[in-house]
């Protein structure tokens, strides 16, 4: 039995090993088919139901919208006596997804335009969804998923989460097709999401090794051009998904992300140092200031009260640390090198700059 643990120990660990050594992104996942693509459709629509958290008096465009909808319904109203407390005017937001055939639905996104306080509990009005061409691609319509709540009085509001956007799953209908015919396609163009010389031309060759065929040519370092197989001109999808589960190893520039509002610092792994020195410490200057009462005695018969005012100065500075980085150190040994004279991530930023204003830093340094 010991034994065996053992030997699930060693195996858990090699996996683990494994696992944490392969960075291979499948092609699907770093590269998209020209022309297969998501398009965004808006719309304005109207939410009603509200319990008195809608849109005030004072947003003439909800009372206008409110009007011409229930005239469009044949009603007549006096529009100088239209209340819409329990109204909200939104802007519908939604992605028509490749080959979307009619009838199939997506998501929507619902955001308040007007002074509404909360969506919770309403129910949007059917609404057109449009594209930049500006024809209707899908309607909307549905009850609101806030996922937020706010309450309160005059002297007092709670408020959890955004309560004045909302989603609806599945609350937009196709009405209308994308035209893309992929059957008639017999070369295949792959656009890379972050174009890079190195990635495509792994590419490249990972698509050719794996049909053992010359198929796969970079165009440049965003476009692959793949011919398709000729065993599989009458079955295009299934050449496109073994061409989508085909692993890459994706390469990366050397680029350092810091965002001085947040202390938050990124690196990536290709960052290296020429050999650099760096030292850290913090110099620490405090003043107090106090009063010292003066007054006369208790019998003294006479005298005044003076305050003299008493300054304490203390001037401290922490101890400075210097480190030496050796040339073409990783970023692994940056860090634990830097983390070894007790940087906090805002030095981390000033020192980066200062590496990268020496000319020892090899890294894009992106400062957020």
């Amino acid at each position: 039995m010991k034994y065996l643990s053992c030997l699930l120990a060693i195996v858990t660990v090699l996996l683990l090993f494994l696992s944490g050594n392969v960075c291979a992104s499948r092609i699907k996942d770093i590269a998209d088919i020209e022309g297969v693509r998501t398009n965004q459709l808006v719309g304005y629509g109207l939410v009603v139901g509200l319990n008195g958290t809608g849109d005030g008096a004072s947003t003439e465009f909800t009372v206008q919208s409110l009007v011409n909808m229930m005239e469009r319904l044949g009603m007549r109203i006096d529009r100088t006596k239209v209340k819409v407390d329990n109204v909200a005017a939104v802007m519908v937001t939604a992605k028509l997804p490749p080959f979307a055939k009619v009838g199939t639905t997506v998501d929507v996104l619902v955001s308040s335009i007007g002074d509404a306080d909360s969506l919770v509990g309403g129910t949007l009005i059917m609404t057109p969804l449009k594209g930049p061409d500006g024809n209707v691609y899908a309607v909307a319509q549905g009850a609101l998923a806030v996922g937020a709540l706010s309450f309160g009085g005059k002297a007092a509001k709670v408020q959890k989460n955004h309560p004045t956007v909302g989603r609806i799953p599945g609350g937009a209908l196709i009405e209308k097709e994308v035209g893309f015919t992929l059957a008639k396609t017999r070369e295949l163009h792959y656009r890379l999401r972050q174009p890079d010389f190195t990635t495509v031309e792994r590419m490249a060759e990972a698509v050719n090794n794996y049909f053992g065929e010359d198929l796969a040519h970079a165009i440049d370092s965003a476009s692959l051009k793949i011919t398709v197989a000729d065993n599989y001109i009458e079955s295009l999808v299934a050449f496109i998904a073994k061409i989508e589960h085909i692993e890459v190893m994706p390469d990366m520039p050397a680029k350092i992300i810091v965002n001085e509002r947040t202390g938050t610092i990124v690196m990536g792994d290709n960052v290296r140092l020429s050999r650099v020195a760096v030292s850290h410490g913090n110099l620490n200057l405090v003043v107090s200031e106090s009063a010292m009462v003066s007054q006369p005695g208790p019998f003294g018969g006479g005298g005044q009260t003076v305050a003299v005012a008493n300054s304490d100065l203390t001037a401290s500075e922490d101890k400075g640390n210097l480190v030496v980085l050796p040339m073409g150190v990783s970023i692994g040994d940056v860090a634990r090198a830097l983390n070894a004279i007790g940087a906090t991530p805002r030095d981390l930023i000033a020192i980066f700059q200062a590496i990268k204003a020496a000319g020892a830093l090899h890294a894009e340094l992106v400062v957020l």
